[in-house]
């Protein structure tokens, strides 16, 4: 059986009845509720009254990931903890085979406000990127530009994405292993020029929780592979290490994203971070002037 309550959003109707659903929903809930207080997406004064209302450009692929925030923001809205307007944008990149009807159908349905756009970057990723090359950096250029684009158009102050923790995880990776640096997806950044914020309210929700959601609330979900560029990607052979170090482990994607929350600038290796020339022993600290007095350095 399924729920039939009225006093939901649209977005969760139909959602199972069971206590593992419910569980579920609850966490992801929880989790990306704590990701926005905890790296300040919401204006301190936001839920004052008279307080100028925020609109995020929510961007919505058809993949579980994106369906997932788009539910759960508005769950969060629809109980008065998100004050602010909500956007669906989806970006229609003339990749082949793209089921253009399906998520203006969906959004309409579920009565989310919207705005589909069409530009045909698959032509000229096709264009510019070597045979042999995966798509996916120029793709992801041009789809950014666009976003932002249609976010100061429609008055938006921030572009949000559905990244979660995993993808966050396996970005840290990639930079380790193929850019020689420590960095990662940050929850909460500035673009470029400095007139958008870019959020990522789902960085503490597992890929799973995402993948169980979307599939039990049944969204009509598109494959992100329409292109066929992603076969043998380094994101993928990252997550094949990061799946067999969970499976030898259980536990250990948290226990690794926990650490990119932790931190310790002194026991790495950038000087930029550090400033390890100017340790002292605590015997040089007071080390006596010319007088015999100490001094204080």
């Amino acid at each position: 059986m399924r729920d039939e309550i009225s006093e939901i959003h649209a977005l969760f109707e139909g959602a199972p009845e069971t206590t593992e659903f419910r569980k579920l929903r609850k966490r992801i809930v929880r989790y990306t509720r704590e990701a926005i207080e905890q790296y300040g997406m919401i204006d301190a004064g936001a839920h004052k009254p008279g307080a100028k209302r925020q609109k995020w450009l929510v961007c919505l692929s058809g993949g579980k990931d994106s369906y997932t925030l788009l539910a759960v923001l508005h769950e969060l809205q629809w109980r008065g903890l998100l004050p602010v307007d909500l956007l669906a944008c989806n970006l229609d990149q003339g990749q082949p085979n793209f089921p253009a009807t399906v998520l203006p159908e969906f959004l309409e349905r579920m009565g989310v406000p919207h705005r589909i756009e069409y530009q045909d970057t698959y032509s000229i990723v096709v264009d510019k990127v070597p045979a042999g090359r995966t798509f996916c950096a120029l793709c992801s250029r041009l789809r950014r530009g666009n976003l932002y684009r249609i976010a100061r158009e429609e008055g938006c102050s921030a572009v949000v994405l559905g990244h979660h923790r995993d993808d966050i995880l396996e970005t840290f990776f990639m930079n380790l292993f193929h850019g020689g640096r420590l960095a990662t997806m940050p929850p909460k950044l500035v673009n470029e020029d400095g007139d958008l914020f870019l959020y990522r309210p789902l960085a503490h929700v597992a890929e799973a929780d995402c993948e169980k959601f979307a599939r039990a609330m049944n969204y009509p979900i598109i494959p992100c592979d329409l292109c066929g560029s992603q076969d043998g990607l380094q994101r993928q052979q990252v997550k094949q290490i990061l799946d067999g170090w969970e499976a030898n482990s259980p536990g250990r994607r948290q226990v690794m994203f926990r650490a990119l929350m932790n931190a310790r600038p002194s026991h790495l290796l950038d000087p930029k971070l550090f400033d390890f020339a100017g340790l002292m022993l605590s015997s040089e600290k007071f080390e006596p002037n010319a007088d015999g007095i100490p001094d204080l350095r």
